[in-house]
């Protein structure tokens, strides 16, 4: 799966007044028809994409969905493969922010009420990038909630993955076939010394903590009184264990320049850059979930030389054909985002409106030279990777393709309760 993605971000700041809106910032809103266009030329066989929560949920039952039905229909209609991102660092205001303990159930009819909707889409990013939402949210003080604790964070992550957790629960009842795609940040710390091996351990360790709970692996211990010292019941741990649906599930992970990090004597910790790089962090979190991969997010800066962004894809590039030789289960690969963003150089903690020049296309959707590389690469490698790899035939159903009768005769060739993603029930190679 080549993909990209048009990103839904839109975390609160300065005690919840502002809302950064990347859609917005991005020009997405008045130039949907061309991004998708420019998704197209690309030749990308799937797009992450997703509604904006807090323009389309409204309140508990009510929705808007003037947006979503527009696009995507005409996404159905390009027969475009979308991951459905659902929630992206925000909650619409009338529900408040991560401390909320009613946006789990609430989420899962949100949800559902979407796939009800659009129920020829498959693939899912329920909440992205869990680990990080908290963390910026509910630790780091950045975002929403503003959060600076444990605590905080740990309630925050709970309700977060659980309303993942539920939400997959949702969306399989109206598509039995759906398949979640994770989309985790893929960190790493470094100790700088004997005496920072400690803080680096801990931190290695907290890293895992959403998709441990969402896929129901038991916590290091370490975690767990971590997690218990920090408001996490009994009954809501065992939640995780006994509900997840980790047979449905690919680990889409995300790999960028800050993703590694020099842990100080002190516990304080500064970016490392690229140390071990996305296959050795991969193999880290494959080995430990052993799960089909997909690489779900990328990027860099173009940069003075104009050829950063090229080099970097390269990079990428190199790591994920490293994976797939290893044997591991790679899927896919994404660079993300389609156009420059706005303001992630201060991780949307302020509104600057400064562009970030990362994406494949510039804001006025001119190709950038990553852009015209990523086109190449997904041209010549398109033709070998079906024949010559070691991944698995995704079960990917395209838009056109999908009918209502499509549910039944998944559910007749799959004869165990909980349908396996490594099957392949179509001849459908995405």
């Amino acid at each position: 799966m080549f993909a990209t993605g048009i990103e839904n971000s839109n975390p609160t700041i300065g005690d919840q007044r502002i809302r950064i809106d990347q859609m917005e910032k991005c020009g997405h809103y008045k130039n949907w028809k061309l991004d998708f266009d420019l998704v197209e030329d690309l030749g990308v066989t799937c797009l992450r994409y997703g509604p904006p929560i807090h323009r389309t949920w409204l309140g508990d039952g009510r929705y808007d969905w003037e947006f979503a039905d527009i696009v995507y229909a005409d996404l159905k209609r390009r027969n475009i493969v979308v991951i459905t991102d659902l929630c992206h660092f925000g909650l619409p205001s009338w529900l408040g922010d991560f401390q909320n303990p009613e946006f789990p159930q609430l989420f899962a009819r949100y949800a559902k009420a979407f796939a009800e909707r659009y129920p020829w889409v498959q693939l899912y990013t329920p909440i992205n990038e869990m680990y990080i939402c908290a963390t910026f949210s509910a630790y780091n003080g950045w975002w929403n909630e503003r959060g600076t604790t444990d605590f905080t964070f740990v309630t925050a992550l709970k309700h977060i993955v659980k309303a993942n957790v539920l939400a997959m629960h949702a969306l399989l009842e109206v598509r039995p076939d759906a398949i979640f795609i994770q989309s985790e940040s893929s960190e790493y710390y470094h100790a700088e010394s004997p005496m920072a091996i400690k803080h680096a351990e801990s931190m290695n360790a907290k890293r895992f903590l959403s998709l441990d709970l969402n896929y129901g692996r038991r916590v290091d211990s370490e975690m767990y009184e971590y997690l218990f010292d920090n408001g996490m019941s009994k009954e809501e741990y065992h939640f995780f264990l006994d509900n997840h649906l980790k047979q449905h599930c690919i680990m889409g992970n995300d790999y960028y320049m800050t993703n590694e990090h020099r842990v100080r004597d002190d516990g304080s910790v500064v970016p490392a850059g690229e140390v071990f790089g996305y296959d050795e962090i991969t193999e880290q979190y494959y080995e430990r979930y052993l799960l089909p991969v997909m690489h779900t997010e990328t990027n860099l800066q173009q940069g003075p030389l104009g050829t950063e962004a090229v080099d970097w894809l390269w990079k990428q590039w190199a790591n994920v054909l490293q994976i797939r030789n290893k044997g591991t289960p790679i899927v896919g690969f994404t660079w993300y985002s389609l156009t420059d963003q706005v303001d992630w150089d201060t991780a949307l903690r302020e509104e600057n409106n400064r562009v970030n020049p990362l994406g494949l296309y510039d804001l006025n959707r001119k190709v950038r030279p990553v852009g015209q590389a990523y086109k190449k690469l997904i041209e010549d490698w398109r033709k070998v990777l079906p024949t010559q790899s070691v991944c698995l035939v995704v079960p990917v159903i395209p838009p056109q393709v999908y009918s209502g009768t499509w549910v039944v005769q998944y559910l007749q060739r799959n004869v165990a309760d909980q349908p396996d993603i490594t099957s392949s029930p179509a001849n459908t190679n995405y």
